[in-house]
C-alpha cells in the first residue's frame, strides 16, 4: 500500500471475532479480512458458522470457525486454545457476541438479567482476560475492540424499549473498556469500544418491526438505519496501526442518534 493507506493494513495479523457468523460480527470479520487479517469467527450455531465461513473464504479471506457458547464455563479458554492452534497467535480481539431481553423493569425476570449480564459482560471480560494472558501481554501488543451500544450511553427515548439489563450491561462494557485500557495500555494493548445505533439484525428485527424505522431514527440527523458497511471503518481504525494512539475511547456509529 502506498502513502498512509498502510496504516490500515492488517496483512499477517490474526483476528478473533465473537458473534461472527452474522450481522455486525460478520460485517466486521469481512472488513478485517479484506484488509489482510486471518480471521477466526466464533458463535453458538454451527450451521450459521459454516455459511459465514464459506462467505468469508469466497472473498479470499483466510478464515476458520469455532462453535462455542461463551456464557459457559471454560468457553473462553477453549476458544483461545482453538484460535492459537489454528493460527498461532491473536493480534485483534473483537468482542461482539451479545444478548438482549425485553420486559418492563418492574416485571423483569432476574434469570433474564443474569443471562444478559453473563454473556454481555462476564463472558466479554473472561475472553479479554484469556486473550491478554495467552497472546497479547507476552508479546507486548494487541488490539481489543468491544462492541457496546448506544443503549449503554443513554436511556430509551420515551420508554419505547424496555431493555433495562441490556442498557445496563452495555454501560458496563463502556466503563470496562476504559478500565482495561488504563490497566493494559502501558503493556502495549489498546482497548476501545464501538457503540452501534440501530442496524438491521436478528437481535434488532423485533424492535424495528414493531416500532418502525421512522420512530427509531426519524429525529437522528442521518434519518436511517445503519447499513452493511457502516461499522467497517470504525472497526478497521481500532484494529489497525491507524488507531495506535487511541485507547479507552467509545465511538458511537449511530447516524447521529446520540447527538440530539
Amino acid at each position: 500500500m502506498t502513502g498512509h493507506r498502510h496504516l490500515f493494513d492488517l496483512d499477517g495479523r490474526i483476528a478473533l471475532v465473537t458473534g461472527g457468523s452474522r450481522g455486525l460480527g460478520l460485517q466486521i470479520a469481512e472488513a478485517l479480512g479484506d484488509f489482510g487479517a486471518a480471521v477466526m469467527i466464533a458463535a453458538r450455531k454451527r450451521h450459521e458458522l459454516d455459511e459465514a465461513l464459506a462467505h468469508l473464504r469466497g472473498r479470499g479471506i483466510r478464515a476458520e470457525a469455532s462453535a462455542v457458547d461463551l456464557a459457559g464455563d471454560g468457553a473462553a479458554e477453549a476458544l483461545v486454545e482453538a484460535t492459537l492452534a489454528a493460527f498461532g497467535g491473536i493480534d485483534v480481539l473483537v468482542n461482539n457476541a451479545g444478548a438482549t431481553w425485553g420486559a418492563p423493569a418492574e416485571d423483569y425476570p432476574l434469570e433474564a438479567w443474569d443471562k444478559v449480564f453473563n454473556l454481555n459482560v462476564r463472558a466479554l471480560f473472561a475472553l479479554s482476560q484469556q486473550v491478554a494472558r495467552r497472546a497479547m501481554l507476552p508479546r507486548g501488543s494487541g488490539r481489543i475492540v468491544n462492541i457496546a451500544s448506544v443503549a449503554g450511553l443513554r436511556g430509551n427515548a420515551g420508554a419505547l424499549l424496555k431493555t433495562a439489563a441490556y442498557n445496563a450491561s452495555k454501560g458496563a462494557v463502556v466503563n470496562l473498556t476504559r478500565a482495561l485500557a488504563a490497566e493494559w495500555g502501558g503493556r502495549g494493548i489498546t482497548v476501545n469500544a464501538i457503540a452501534p445505533g440501530f442496524f438491521p439484525s436478528k437481535m434488532s428485527q423485533g424492535v424495528i418491526g414493531a416500532l418502525g424505522e421512522d420512530a427509531l431514527m426519524g429525529h437522528a440527523p442521518l434519518r436511517r438505519l445503519g447499513g452493511d458497511d457502516d461499522l467497517k471503518g470504525a472497526a478497521l481504525l481500532f484494529a489497525s496501526d491507524a488507531g495506535a494512539h487511541i485507547t479507552g475511547q467509545v465511538l458511537a456509529v449511530d447516524g447521529g442518534y446520540t447527538a440530539v
